[in-house]
């Protein structure tokens, strides 16, 4: 019986949830980039990144080359960086929503504190 598309989805989405993947995939958006480098921009232990970058191997997500004794990581396709750039404006407009509305909560909380202290001055007199 067929995967369901909207479960392959889910299954791709599971796939890049997790924040080494998302920065490996930021990074490769630039083009090809060997492992230490990869390491350097990350910072984390090479068994760790190891081990996120054979996820989107096996998924097919990014390929590996080696070069000698380098090992050098790109992305599979152009749509997976297009989905990262889609991802980025998404959020974007997101938390600029958030902020628009953080400022009119502060703006509100100005005008009641103002409006409280007016009529604590009128209640003085």
């Amino acid at each position: 019986m067929p995967v369901p598309l909207y479960q392959a989805k889910a299954e791709f989405f599971r796939m890049l949830g997790h924040p080494v993947r998302i920065r490996v995939m930021e990074l490769l958006q630039d083009g090809p980039k060997p492992v230490r480098d990869l390491l350097a921009a990350i910072e984390i232990e090479p068994p760790n990144l190891s081990q996120q970058l054979a996820v989107l191997r096996r998924s097919g997500i990014v390929t590996s080359t080696r070069e000698g004794s380098t090992v050098v990581y790109e992305v599979a396709g152009g749509d997976v960086a297009q989905l990262m750039r889609a991802a980025r404006r998404i959020l974007t407009e997101m938390l600029s929503g958030r902020h628009e509305l953080l400022v009119e909560l502060r703006e509100a909380e100005a005008e009641a504190k103002a409006e409280a202290a007016a009529e604590a001055g009128v209640a003085a007199r």
